[in-house]
């Protein structure tokens, strides 16, 4: 669904949705060290993902390809993650911020000392199209 089509059926009263930490789908790396919290509008999950990713020093996420021609943008908030895209390898920072392909393998690290929290958006082809 893209965002014209949300907000052309939008009525004209005010919007506004709360959802508690315990309505907020959470997913767990393999290794248990990184956390995913959906946080992300449902209606948009086709289009537009939204994440906030916390790390344990050691934590990997290591990713399958999204649809083909997809964007991942990493903004690191506190420690540091390195982003490994194809043979590409960056470390970023707090205050940084990374933008990659993710439609081939992607894996990020928490390579710091203490624990790393970042907000991701993943851009899918389909809205890039529209």
């Amino acid at each position: 669904m893209s965002i014209e089509r949300v907000l052309a059926t939008a009525t004209e009263e005010p919007f506004l949705e709360k959802l508690s930490r315990a309505d907020t789908p959470l997913l767990v790396s393999d290794d248990g060290k990184c956390r995913l919290s959906i946080i992300g509008w449902i209606k948009t999950v086709e289009w537009l993902q939204w994440y906030d990713f916390q790390c344990d020093p050691g934590g990997m996420l290591e990713s399958e390809g999204h649809q083909r021609g997809s964007i991942e943008s990493l903004s690191v908030l506190e420690g540091e993650l390195q982003v490994e895209v194809g043979d590409r390898v960056e470390v970023i920072g707090a205050g940084e911020s990374a933008r990659y392909r993710c439609d081939g393998r992607h894996v990020i690290r928490n390579v710091g000392t203490g624990p790393a929290h970042a907000v991701m958006v993943c851009i899918l082809k389909a809205a890039v199209m529209e």
